[in-house]
């Protein structure tokens, strides 16, 4: 209790720093190293079994949701009422909804995290939107949230979250003294802002990522210029039979019109052989994708535009250069 109380003071002394929006405590921040991850148990519910799998725990104080903007879906956030001697509270992510209960509401299922299945169980209050942990690249987000006070164990080793109007780093200094004014002795360690944390998580896959995108950039390359080069060389080969068409009463229109039927018929079945093969190449990129699906409909309506208009340029310029040849010097020529 004393380690709670001096929490409340020092949770206190922070807020009232000039500049300070929100702030709480939390066992484990993302993209920080932190992995805090136990067993949680729930218990059996009329449709279901009990069952026990991997998720992080996060003892939090109240606010630590709103400080973090994670968004509520369903239920309540955590709040003063969830003391250490009111019910055993709990909020869980999103994923957990839909992996344990397949998008049933869980409000009041219990579960009990770490230890035995046998320990004093929380009541599910709340469900949250699903937090990447380690990194932008792992998809594992199964989360449980508990009051701090709630807990089977002390953290001896907490992460202050702080919300700021401006330059969050700017107001370190003053949020250090205001934690030291309530225990000059505590140690803070580790300061840095959310967008430090996200940058360094990215950096891990930077270079992959310039790779790939140089390598796209070469294909996409080759693919325009070998549409392009096999596109007016079939049309250059076929000066003759434009020659004839002309003189047969065809009119440019109609010439540029035909060679541009045939040629984007034929690059439209080359995008669709190659579409399928990117989606299913694809799968194998999950891992380092975040905020775009493998199957991002912009970038291949990007790529099938470019290809497209390739095409078009592949086959309409050189047609319409032949269209405009008098026919008689064409077919002498040939």
């Amino acid at each position: 209790m004393a380690v709670a109380a001096l929490g409340v003071r020092a949770l206190e002394a922070v807020r009232s720093v000039s500049g300070v929006t929100a702030a709480a405590f939390t066992s484990q921040l993302p993209f920080s190293g932190d992995r805090d991850e136990y067993g949680a148990h729930f218990e059996a519910t009329p449709t279901q079994p009990a069952e026990t799998y991997g998720v992080f725990r996060y003892a939090v104080s109240p606010g630590y949701l709103e400080a973090m903007r994670i968004p509520l879906r369903r239920g309540r956030l955590l709040d003063e009422h969830d003391g250490a001697a009111a019910p055993l509270a709990a909020v869980v992510s999103e994923s957990v909804v839909n992996g344990r209960f397949h998008g049933a509401n869980p409000i009041g299922q219990r579960l009990s995290v770490g230890g035995s299945p046998d320990a004093l169980p929380y009541t599910i209050v709340g469900v949250v939107g699903d937090v990447r942990q380690t990194s932008l690249a792992q998809t594992d987000s199964d989360a449980v949230y508990h009051p701090t006070v709630q807990g089977r164990w002390v953290d001896t080793v907490v992460s202050l979250v702080v919300r700021t109007r401006g330059d969050a780093a700017s107001l370190a200094p003053a949020i250090r003294l205001a934690i030291w004014s309530v225990d000059k002795d505590q140690p803070v360690a580790r300061v840095a802002t959310m967008e430090a944390l996200l940058a360094a998580t990215a950096a891990e896959r930077q270079f992959l990522l310039i790779l790939f995108e140089a390598f796209a950039l070469a294909a996409l390359v080759l693919a325009a210029a070998g549409i392009y080069g096999i596109l007016a060389g079939t049309v250059a080969e076929r000066t003759r039979e434009i020659g004839v068409r002309c003189v047969l009463g065809a009119s440019r229109g109609m010439i540029v019109g035909l060679v541009l039927r045939q040629g984007l018929t034929l690059t439209a079945g080359g995008v669709a052989i190659g579409l399928t093969a990117a989606a299913v190449a694809s799968r194998a990129l999950v891992g380092v994708l975040f905020g775009v699906s493998r199957l991002d409909p912009v970038t291949y309506l990007g790529v099938v535009t470019l290809l497209m208009t390739v095409a078009v340029l592949a086959c309409g310029v050189p047609a319409w250069r032949a269209a405009r040849v008098d026919p008689a010097v064409t077919l002498k020529a040939e």
